[in-house]
């Protein structure tokens, strides 16, 4: 793997109909490192996700990957680079688990080739990283919310791709397996320098996992950087309209949002 690729979005703009959900949108993400993108409902972290990997043209601007726009490659050079999971996938009816997370390996595939055991390798790899190598043999309609997500996870990373875009990689699984999923994550970023970049709801996740943080409000970067920069008592209020105390994790040293509910205020 390498840390090379730069991946970046130039004067984005991107909707659908007639409604306008990301504008005049500029960022970078860093290279070989962990980025989190958080916001309030429909301020376009998923649209940003899509457009970046390919899923969805853009209006204006354009999005690029290592000096080339994204809409102009062919998906399979692309997805040989680039993966995504995205927040709702729907699986073929009746296919098993071990035949979807295969389905990560059609990008390394040339037409007629045969199945070689580096694809069998990266499977079992990736179905032994997110702990389903149990649920082989079963058929992805048969598992739990729960269950099913970290099977989608390992087609992703079956994918083998050298920049990972999630969106909500941690929906429908309990606490335990939210943090599983997360430093699986890092693991892959420390080991194979792979560059993540996820989109959480959950601020404190987000500030605890990230290297680099973005905040959209309402179609447009409000603000990015080290978590510590990012997650302010100002950015709280203005990204999701919500008073906080923000303070230091006793456990990463990262900030940590405690928000101030109205029935919570001591007199």
């Amino acid at each position: 793997m390498t840390t090379t690729h730069s991946l970046a979005a130039e004067h984005l703009t991107l909707g659908y109909g007639d409604r306008t959900v990301v504008e005049s949108l500029d960022l970078a993400v860093p290279p070989g490192r962990i980025t989190v993108i958080v916001g309030a409902n429909a301020c376009g972290k998923s649209t940003l996700l899509r457009s970046m990997s390919r899923l969805l043209a853009p209006r204006a601007g354009r999005v690029v990957l290592d000096g080339k726009e994204v809409h102009r490659l062919p998906a399979k050079e692309l997805a040989r680079t680039l993966g995504l999971l995205p927040q709702s996938p729907v699986a073929p009816e009746g296919i098993t688990v071990a035949d979807l997370v295969g389905r990560g390996r059609h990008p390394h595939q040339r037409a007629f080739s045969r199945w070689k055991k580096a694809d069998d390798d990266a499977v079992a790899a990736a179905l032994e990283a997110t702990r389903t190598t149990s649920l082989a043999d079963r058929s992805v309609d048969e598992l739990s919310g729960g269950q099913r997500q970290r099977v989608w996870i390992a087609m992703a990373l079956a994918q083998q791709t050298d920049l990972l875009l999630l969106d909500e990689p941690t929906t429908f699984l309990d606490a335990s397996h939210q943090i599983e999923v997360l430093d699986l994550l890092t693991d892959l970023n420390e080991t194979r320098g792979t560059t993540i970049v996820m989109v959480l709801h959950d601020l404190n996740l987000a500030a605890r996992y990230a290297d680099h943080l973005i905040a959209l409000a309402s179609g447009r970067l409000h603000a990015s950087g080290a978590p510590s920069d990012v997650l302010t008592r100002e950015t709280v209020r203005t990204v999701f309209g919500l008073d906080s105390r923000v303070i230091e994790d006793p456990v990463s040293g990262r900030p940590l949002m405690l928000p101030i509910g109205r029935h919570h205020v001591r007199a």
